[in-house]
């Protein structure tokens, strides 16, 4: 009998812990998400500015039971179930963010490595042989 208990446990610990993992990979962020997501619905009020899963931006006029009426333009309204709005946009994200600056070429080298400055080609410069003559193809 002591043989069969063994096995027993051998058998169930893999899947104890793959239930954990499981849980605790899956099932609890999207809980989590959830929450927040119900959270933020629940915050919504009229004169708010959301985006519908579509990816519509607009602003809510009426807060309803199980939808809301956006207005996405001047004079278009449409009535949105509150699962379709997909985020609020707050006031903080609406202002506009300055593009990161990219690096030069300058600031990438090394600090001991001399720049150089690269000339621009000139017509004169460009060997005769690797212009196409236009009398040619004639």
């Amino acid at each position: 009998m002591g043989g069969q208990q063994g096995s027993l446990t051998g058998m169930l610990l893999p899947l104890a812990m793959f239930a954990a993992i499981f849980y605790f990979m899956i099932i609890r962020p999207q809980k989590k998400k959830q929450k927040a997501h119900d959270d933020m619905l629940a915050s919504i009020s009229k004169g708010d500015t959301v985006i519908t899963a579509g990816g519509f931006f607009g602003v809510v006029r009426e807060v309803l039971d199980d939808s809301y009426l956006i207005e996405l333009d001047e004079g278009v309204k449409v009535r949105i179930l509150k699962s379709s709005i997909s985020m609020k946009k707050s006031d903080m994200s609406s202002a506009p963010q300055q593009p990161k600056k990219k690096k030069s070429k300058k600031e990438e080298l090394p600090a001991g490595e001399p720049v150089r400055e690269e000339e621009p080609v000139s017509e004169e410069a460009v060997p005769e042989e690797a212009v196409p003559d236009s009398e040619e193809k004639a």
